[in-house]
């Protein structure tokens, strides 16, 4: 068997979970050194196809053809032994666990129970270098942040010698300097005649690295075209069967009175970080990863203890010890990490909806199960989030409704003021443009948005005014006219000096 041609052949796959089809007899054909892309909305089956072609899931039929010969791979590790490694959305890495462990968990080399540290630590120090990630190997996992745990994903594969990788938003998490660094070991992975299916919601980096694109809906294979062929237009309109518009430029408003005011904050990893947001206000969030965004909006929210500085909402001060006493006040917070910090995968998805605001639909000790029923019914209606029951546990939906029932349970709070920290992530175009919409409905009906987004495109359409960081400090506060992408990008690259900071 040459190593030309085709690597793997899917043949009619199907799979279903009780009364729903997740995959409808699916074809999939990669070549050996090819980028192939494989995009479609959430629930379109992309997952359960290739949790069925790593062993993690048994496919109900249909056929699996890899290096020419057919495979039934019943367990993750005969699909790695077999040159396949898969890089999943949610992350599987032991945080408590330095790099070195994380990436040859299970393979430590070793002679008779003895392992050779120094062995693993230089081949670790290879494989990090290759993705372009300068740490300690001996660093813990758990004092990285999601942008460095993926690209360690990425490394722990490398080090797996596959002759086919699956990446699964691998970038959904990463800057827009490490997403040229995933690209350009893609593009050595290529070279070393390694196939790679990268899975992705983002279309416009699709069309740049990848050589064909596969595109799945409703659990359908619905076409697969050459790069050539393709356009942003051609590949949503596969996606969904319709056109969407993705981008959506805030109408020009006078703002309302200032709902929030954070003066010469400074926590842990950030510090004097002063902005404003005003009633119905869009304020958008900038920087690069690590620059401190997330840690600022936690610190509002009471979930981050500050070390100095002042917080004022509606227009008195306040010093929240915990999310509880925000969400009390009318603060509510997206945290951009669903599988840590937001979901609990074994509850049922109407619990997960109704956690935060389980207080105010209680009376005398008595919950009102009616009214929480009838507040996620319509919440399912209105995200269009896809699930079978509202009953089931939050682990039987895709990434994508994840997020959505998340965004369901701040929405049910009500809130004055919501913090929205990468609130697409995982999410496909078509939802994108769904929770879009909502934002700008939320705005419009004077609920203030601080909307944290890696994606500048995101940022520039829906933000009214943008506060850029850079090294945990605010750089910039840039006005919608001023919010271009070379201009944002200057000032959390720490090239611009800092202006129009204050609350005008």
């Amino acid at each position: 068997m040459t190593d030309t041609g085709l690597i793997l052949k899917i043949e009619g796959i199907s799979k279903s979970y009780g009364g729903v089809q997740a995959l409808d007899h699916v074809n999939l054909e990669v070549n050996y050194g090819e980028v192939h892309a494989l995009v479609g909305e959430n629930g379109a089956g992309k997952s359960t196809l290739m949790k069925i072609l790593g062993g993690i899931v048994n496919r109900d039929s249909g056929k699996i053809l890899f290096k020419g010969e057919e495979v039934d791979f019943q367990k993750p590790m005969e699909a790695i032994s077999a040159g396949i490694a898969i890089i999943h959305q949610e992350l599987s890495m032991i945080p408590a666990l330095n790099v070195i462990e994380n990436i040859f968990m299970g393979r430590m080399p070793n002679t008779k129970g003895r392992i050779h540290w120094k062995e693993a630590e230089e081949e670790t120090v290879r494989l990090l270098d290759m993705v372009g990630l300068a740490i300690d190997p001996h660093t813990l996992v758990s004092n990285l942040s999601i942008s460095q745990r993926q690209l360690i994903e990425i490394a722990k594969a490398l080090s797996k010698n596959a002759s086919l990788i699956v990446m699964d938003e691998p970038n959904s998490s990463l800057s827009e300097s490490e997403t040229d660094r995933l690209f350009q070991v893609i593009q050595k992975l290529k070279n070393r005649n390694v196939a790679v299916i990268y899975v992705s919601h983002k279309i416009e980096e699709v069309l740049f690295i990848a050589d064909r694109i596969t595109v799945m809906r409703d659990a359908h294979y619905v076409g697969t075209i050459n790069k050539s062929e393709a356009t942003v237009a051609k590949i949503i309109q596969m996606m969904v069967g319709r056109e969407l518009l993705v981008e959506y430029v805030p109408p020009q408003k006078k703002p309302g009175e200032v709902i929030l005011e954070v003066r010469g904050l400074c926590g842990e990893r950030f510090k004097d970080v002063s902005f404003c947001l005003h009633k119905g206000e869009i304020v958008g969030m900038a920087g690069l990863v690590g620059a401190g965004r997330s840690e600022v909006a936690r610190t509002i929210f009471g979930d981050f203890k500050k070390i100095a500085g002042e917080i004022f909402f509606e227009g008195r001060e306040v010093n929240f010890h915990s999310p509880a006493e925000a969400i009390r006040a009318g603060i509510s917070m997206l945290q951009e990490d669903r599988k840590v910090l937001s979901l609990f995968f074994d509850l049922p998805i109407i619990e997960n909806m109704s956690l935060a605001n389980l207080p105010k639909m209680t009376r005398r000790g008595f919950i009102n199960f009616p009214l929480i029923i009838e507040k996620a019914k319509g919440f399912v209606k209105d995200l269009d989030i896809k699930l079978a029951s509202i009953d089931n546990p939050a682990k039987s939906l895709s990434g994508g409704n994840q997020q959505k029932v998340i965004l369901a349970r701040w929405l049910e709070t009500n809130p004055k003021l919501l913090i929205l920290d990468e609130p697409t992530h995982g999410v496909d175009v078509g939802a994108k443009s769904e929770i879009y919409q909502l934002i700008r409905n939320l705005s419009e009906r004077g609920v203030s948005i601080l909307l944290i987004s890696s994606e500048l495109p995101e940022i520039i359409a829906m933000s009214d005014r943008v506060v850029v960081m850079h090294e945990g400090k605010v750089t910039g506060t840039l006005p919608h006219e001023d919010c271009t992408e070379d201009n944002i990008m200057a000032h959390a690259t720490g090239l611009q000096e800092q202006m129009i900071i204050g609350c005008a």
